[in-house]
């Protein structure tokens, strides 16, 4: 990942895994959710790499890094859509708070809109019948 934020929005993953640290946290090779500038720096340190591809993780608190490395770069530019940004959107359609498949293809816009050439997430396959019921 070149801009891999420290974020809470990993914890349903990791839960799932049983992959949560035994002891102390992550945040010493994630980054600081309040900088904008490591990220950026690290995008340019992985094109100078020679790298085939960016990655901004997560995505949708982020779509202003997003944005900022895909004004920065030719090469595609992915970003993801992390387990606690699904799990939000599912438990909010579960209560009846959302329409699911407004908010997912909506979150899955918004990501598009802000620079992502590619979108990994956990709404793939849903999101591909929807498009694909729809015609599109």
């Amino acid at each position: 990942y070149s801009a891999k934020y420290a974020s809470a929005l990993y914890a349903p993953f990791r839960d799932a895994a049983f992959s949560s640290p035994s002891f102390g946290d992550r945040r010493s090779y994630q980054m600081d959710a309040a900088n904008a500038r490591e990220a950026l720096r690290e995008v340019e340190l992985d094109l100078e790499e020679g790298a085939d591809i960016v990655m901004v993780k997560p995505a949708l608190f982020y779509l202003d890094i997003l944005r900022q490395v895909r004004d920065r770069t030719k090469i595609p530019v992915a970003a993801y859509q992390v387990s606690g940004e699904y799990s939000m959107m599912k438990a909010a359609a579960q209560q009846g708070w959302i329409d699911e498949a407004s908010v997912m293809m909506e979150s899955l816009v918004s990501i598009k809109r802000a620079g992502a050439d590619l979108i990994l997430t956990y709404f793939a396959k849903e999101a591909a019948q929807l498009l694909q019921r729809n015609g599109l």
